[in-house]
């Protein structure tokens, strides 16, 4: 699988999940999922990706190629802090 058909799929397989997983009373109609991060390593893909709705989720797939399996793994942002690190 080359980077972009794993990127395409990646983006349907996100779009799906979430779809699939809005609060039935949502009444959302369009959103757009785009990519954080992305990694190729040998046959192996990973990639971040989230969505423009506010609902502070984030989702990693890896695509295993000696396997030719795709994991998904969503996550859900539950604060972002900045910690000032002061140098000796």
């Amino acid at each position: 699988m080359g980077s972009k058909e794993f990127i395409e799929k990646c983006k349907d397989i996100v779009k799906n999940y979430t779809i699939e997983h809005l609060d039935k009373t949502d009444s959302v109609s369009d959103f757009d999922i785009f990519v954080v991060w992305y990694c190729k390593t040998l046959q192996n893909h990973k990639a971040l990706l989230s969505t423009t709705l506010f609902d502070g989720m984030y989702y990693e797939l890896t695509f295993n190629g000696d396997k030719k399996e795709l994991y998904l793994d969503a996550y859900k942002k539950f604060e972002n802090r900045c910690i000032k690190i002061e140098e000796e």
